[in-house]
């Protein structure tokens, strides 16, 4: 029995399995421009369906990573408006004791520092009811005039077959390396399993 080839069974299988997960990830990029090959068309998978890809992920965003309701609930909810409440009642505190009597002198005669507390917390309980309600409005204009979806979608679409490619790696080095040998574990194990095979029989 030549147990030298028996040997190299694994080894081989463990290089073909390699070998053709790395040809299949690599077909999912190349070729970028279609072949033809005895009638048959073959293209790389992500240039091929580049733009169903952008579609999908222009939907993905804008209705699950960035929705505006979700962001239109979080600026509006009543304990986020709190936490900027101190900023704005600086501001009016500084507006009523610098500002307005700067330009209008006249003004500080009748205004002390009781009228600016009281006004103070007139602006400040209005301005907490007005927030919510326009941080709302806003939000409502802002989907209308921005087509999240529509953006993303062109953006990716635009992307030249090189970038995509670049993009893709970038986010999925480690998955397709891990695949790549994955197939050489799985190819070296089924060569192992023949050599069993061969000695049994």
């Amino acid at each position: 029995m030549n147990y030298y080839g028996l040997v190299l069974i694994p080894i081989i299988s463990a290089l073909i399995g390699w070998f053709t997960n790395w040809i299949a990830i690599k077909m999912l990029f190349h070729p970028k421009i279609p072949i033809k090959i005895v009638g048959i068309t073959f293209q790389g998978i992500f240039p091929k369906k580049q733009k169903q890809f952008a579609e999908n992920l222009g939907k993905v965003v804008s209705n699950e990573l960035l929705s505006f309701k979700e962001i239109e609930e979080k600026i509006s909810n009543p304990n986020n408006v709190q936490k900027i409440m101190p900023l704005v009642e600086e501001h009016i505190d500084n507006f009523l004791r610098v500002k307005l009597t700067q330009q209008m002198p006249m003004i500080s005669i009748f205004i002390g520092n009781k009228t600016i507390e009281q006004l103070k917390t007139v602006f400040i309980t209005e301005l907490q009811e007005l927030f919510p309600k326009v941080m709302s409005n806003y939000m409502g204009k802002l989907q209308n005039d921005l087509d999240l979806e529509k953006i993303v979608t062109e953006k990716v679409n635009n992307f030249s077959s090189d970038k995509l490619e670049d993009i893709l790696n970038s986010i999925m080095k480690k998955e397709l390396k891990f695949v790549e040998i994955l197939g050489g574990i799985l190819g070296f194990i089924i060569g192992i399993f023949q050599v069993l095979i061969t000695l049994i029989i």
